[in-house]
């Protein structure tokens, strides 16, 4: 399983890395940079907000699925058409309640135009992620690599277009924006539905009342987390549109700081992605998860403590090298975000392996208290600290619930804790400290320093047996069918 793991990560991180950033830095941030940051601030919160009742999408269908494929393979044929049915059906569900909810607090005209384009981009999104809970719970890891960047290489294509020839005049506006997004998750969609088919055989489309209500029953645990955890992690960028009176402006500054977020928990997600099939099915078999466990841990955390402490120091060189003429809220608020990278790496490892072993009621009051703290504290920092002030409350919620995650799981997996496993983070934290305060008395062109800074840390890792070389070796030994 660790050969798998590693030699699959290896391929993913590889094909992301081609990708991804590009996207998100590229050409994300240039459209913010061509449409202003009110107008792009208004679509995030927009996008934001899409994402609260996502889970009406999807209530835990996806998770479920990946779960219950990885530990009984064979259900996958007569699973899919009827879990794809009730997809469908789903979205009439989402659509209505976002509506809904949109009237309530106050959305009007144009806004409900985006919005209603950016639900359909969900529903696109929904069908790719749950066509790749199929691959991964058959452990098909490169086919669900490929699945992966495949929208965001489309984006890119079509954006490119947009963004940098006079086929469309120069311009940029943020409904071409959204137009590309849907043609290319719609295409993405399709073509991860046909992989699929080919690969299980043909299927029918129906919905079977015993069947729909089981499924339901068994994903609402799932559902229940989703939405929690979605609650306070995107709605800081809502709360930010509607509390300032410069809302929409205050989002697109808050957006220059989670884009350079996203760009780096995207690979994290990685993790996840490829830990959650193989704890299932090692649960499944009864055989120890705790090498697996330490592998993930170490090399996420460890990972974590590095981009996380480089970003933070360097955070005003950074937001200054893509956004020219940025504000200090900008680059401070993006700093507290970048933090909250290394919990975040917490969760993706002891969420996911609480997820994979069913432990739902734990993660779920844990969400529910996360989602109280956090819409409490965006409330007042956000009047008294701003853009600051949402990154502060995203920063100390995430902190919170990974210990929370990994105090959990440590008790009930009955995990030995290794004092000398944990120095190794602290001497990595501690050299990092020690190097930044050499580097900043001694070089003036703090600039220069971000690569080499983070080399250092990584060179640190291997020293101290964070990252080892043997786990290099594994990569690249061929992998067991």
């Amino acid at each position: 399983m660790q050969k798998k793991f590693l030699s699959n990560l290896l391929l993913i991180v590889v094909l992301n890395l081609l990708v991804k950033p590009f996207y998100i830095l590229g050409i994300d941030a240039e459209v913010q940079n061509r449409v202003g940051e009110a107008v792009y601030g208004n679509y995030f919160s927009l996008l934001n907000f899409s994402f609260l009742l996502n889970i009406l999408l999807d209530l835990g269908l996806t998770n479920y699925n990946a779960r219950n494929i990885a530990q009984h393979p064979q259900q996958i044929s007569n699973h899919f058409g009827k879990i794809l049915a009730i997809r469908f059906s789903l979205f009439f569900l989402y659509a209505v309640a976002t509506i809904i909810f949109a009237g309530i607090i106050g959305y009007t005209g144009q806004e409900f135009y985006l919005l209603g384009l950016l639900m359909v981009n969900q529903f696109l999104v929904a069908i790719v992620q749950f066509s790749r809970s199929n691959f991964a719970g058959l452990h098909l890891f490169k086919t669900d690599a490929i699945i992966s960047i495949l929208d965001r290489t489309l984006l890119i294509g079509i954006c490119s277009a947009l963004l940098w020839t006079d086929w469309f005049g120069g311009e940029m506006k943020i409904e071409w924006f959204i137009y590309a997004q849907t043609v290319a998750y719609g295409t993405s969609a399709l073509i991860a539905v046909v992989l699929l088919l080919i690969k299980i055989g043909k299927v029918r489309l129906s919905i079977k009342k015993p069947f729909t209500l089981y499924i339901l029953r068994q994903s609402f645990p799932y559902a229940l987390l989703i939405l929690l955890m979605m609650m306070y992690n995107r709605i800081d960028a809502v709360m930010l549109e509607r509390l300032l009176p410069n809302g929409d402006a205050a989002a697109g500054i808050y957006a220059q700081g989670f884009r350079l977020l996203d760009a780096v928990n995207m690979f994290a997600l990685l993790f996840a992605g490829l830990l959650l099939p193989i704890f299932a099915r090692l649960l499944r078999k009864k055989e120890s998860i705790d090498q697996m466990t330490a592998l993930a841990f170490r090399m996420l955390f460890g990972i974590s403590i590095i981009v996380g402490t480089t970003c933070f120091f360097f955070q005003t060189e950074l937001i200054e090298l893509r956004y020219e003429g940025s504000s200090t809220e900008s680059a401070v608020s993006f700093g507290f975000l970048i933090l909250s990278f290394i919990p975040v790496a917490i969760t993706y490892v002891f969420g996911t392996l609480l997820t994979a072993n069913g432990s739902l009621r734990y993660l779920n009051q844990m969400a529910f208290a996360g989602v109280i703290m956090n819409v409490l504290m965006n409330y007042f920092f956000i009047q008294s600290m701003g853009v600051v002030g949402a990154a502060l409350a995203t920063l100390i919620t995430q902190g919170v619930t990974a210990i929370v995650q990994m105090v959990v799981a440590y008790r009930l997996f009955k995990f030995k804790f290794s004092f000398k496993y944990y120095a190794s983070f602290i001497g990595l934290v501690g050299g990092l400290l020690g190097a930044y305060y050499f580097l900043n008395v001694t070089f003036t062109n703090r600039l220069e320093l971000i690569i080499p800074y983070f080399i250092f840390g990584v060179v640190l890792g291997f020293l101290l047996g964070i990252f080892r070389i043997s786990d290099l070796k594994t990569i690249v030994v061929k992998e067991e069918t």
